[in-house]
């Protein structure tokens, strides 16, 4: 094929909606070294996936390179763009190079040859690596698992986690190794030992979608990789292979190396794969797995948090008073993190926005723009005809209680004062400010303030001073 015919991009100028938002997981794999991407590009799963991740304008130019046998000049692909376009196209090459898709190259613009060569295998078919997965033989003694089934599963594994969270530790406990994901990853935090409570990251972590929830999780997840020996290649790879697997259909564990075996038990606990029993031998992934690298929804019948009502159930009026037409748990729980329930119905909670509740939910980390900011997000259709959205007094009145709480802030430290010259003071102060410990200061009465961090650099500076050294 020649280069002539492989790559005309002439739509180039219309491939990068201003409505992209770059995949999480996109920042992390350029951060890893060639050697690390490379060894994942031997994987034609790990290809085809990353590609799905790209951004549209991205994914065209591979396309457009991905069936050349040789690297095209840069001069020549730069004048198929056209000049209102030069800047959208220098950051995709650029962002292709940092993942090492394409390699840096002053001349020349080519794919990076292990990733062609995998991608090419994973479009037309053909190889015997197992990337997407083996399927196990069939079992007659036992039907396979319904979608339905999974779907229910994967649903209940996923909400357990989120009610912990909402409920700050008070609802059924999900697995040990989730607590320990929650605690490492900022959204649960223990203070003087006390029960785990939802953080102010928590919170903003139950305003995204389903899908950026799970990418928030597994990401923490990977970057445990060194510390629990795990090869992190076999970690993504793995990945990358249950997002292409199909659903509904069981898939053997022979070929899973060990940190796979693993990553199997642990996903397990997030609803992410399913296995009749743990020593099983054959498994099978469950919506939110084969939707990791898709635009499809993790669950097809979810009502979690940040899925719903798809129009949004929350009336909040200029009263305070609060109505959510809703008949899920979840929900109900989490405005009850920052309303002061009244009354429940089978599809209708009621409540108000109190100084009391929102303080509470200020106490727990969660902050004024965070309440204001779901609220928005779930407002029910009929408050989409308010302008402004949210009442101006609502919004003003949370805000305000933010301020009273933030108005007073203890700190521990040390009082200096009794200085009997003010030129000692004066000394002392200088020095405590070259350290930037001085917390409040009082010229008048020859007093200052320091934290704790910085009172023995200041006694010892005062000791020196009276044994008369510097």
């Amino acid at each position: 094929m020649s280069s002539s015919r492989a790559a005309r991009p002439t739509s180039v100028p219309d491939t990068k909606p201003n409505s992209y938002k770059p995949h999480p997981l996109i920042p992390f794999l350029q951060a890893r070294s060639q050697t690390v991407l490379t060894r994942l590009y031997q994987k034609p799963s790990a290809c085809l996936s990353i590609f799905r991740l790209l951004a549209p304008l991205e994914r065209q130019l591979v396309m457009n390179l991905l069936w050349l046998e040789a690297p095209i000049n840069l001069s020549t692909m730069g004048s198929w763009v056209v000049p209102e376009c030069k800047k959208e196209y220098t950051e995709a090459v650029a962002n292709l190079g940092r993942l090492h898709i394409v390699p840096n190259s002053p001349v020349k613009l080519g794919l990076n040859s292990t990733f062609k060569t995998s991608f090419r295998q994973a479009l037309t078919g053909g190889g015997t690596s197992g990337s997407f997965g083996i399927p196990a033989e069939p079992d007659e003694k036992r039907p396979s698992i319904s979608i339905e089934t999974l779907d229910s599963y994967a649903l209940e594994r996923w909400e357990t986690i989120l009610h912990y969270m909402v409920s700050s530790g008070s609802a059924t406990k999900p697995s040990s190794g989730a607590l320990f994901l929650l605690q490492r990853s900022g959204l649960m935090a223990s203070y003087h030992g006390s029960q785990s409570q939802i953080t102010s990251t928590g919170f903003q972590f139950l305003l995204h979608s389903p899908h950026d929830q799970l990418w928030d999780l597994l990401l923490q997840y990977l970057d445990m990789s060194d510390d629990r020996q795990m090869d992190l290649v076999d970690s993504l790879h793995f990945f990358f292979m249950l997002s292409t697997m199909e659903l509904g259909k069981e898939y053997s564990t022979e070929n899973l190396t060990t940190t796979q075996k693993t990553l199997l038990e642990d996903l397990r606990d997030y609803g992410l794969v399913w296995q009749r029993r743990p020593s099983s031998k054959r498994f099978s992934p469950t919506r939110l797995a084969t939707t990791l690298t898709s635009s499809s929804p993790p669950l097809p019948t979810t009502t979690g948090v940040t899925s719903g009502p798809q129009e949004g159930f929350v009336v909040l009026e200029t009263n305070y008073r609060l109505y959510a037409y809703t008949d899920n748990p979840l929900q109900t729980a989490v405005l009850n993190l920052f309303v002061s329930l009244k009354y429940r119905f089978p599809n209708l909670v009621v409540g108000s926005v109190t100084r009391d509740s929102v303080r509470k939910a200020l106490l727990n980390g969660i902050t004024a723009d965070q309440i204001i900011s779901y609220l928005t997000t779930h407002a029910h259709p009929q408050m989409r005809k308010n302008n402004p959205l949210i009442p101006v007094t609502v919004q003003d009145q949370i805000r305000l209680w933010e301020l009273e709480k933030n108005r007073l802030k203890s700190r521990d430290g040390f009082l200096y004062n009794g200085f009997q010259a003010q030129g000692d003071y004066e000394l002392v102060l200088t020095y405590a400010k070259q350290l930037d410990v001085v917390l409040w200061e009082n010229a008048k009465k020859k007093a200052f303030f320091a934290s704790l961090e910085g009172h023995q650099n200041i006694k010892g500076f005062i000791e020196r001073r009276g044994q008369g050294g510097k």
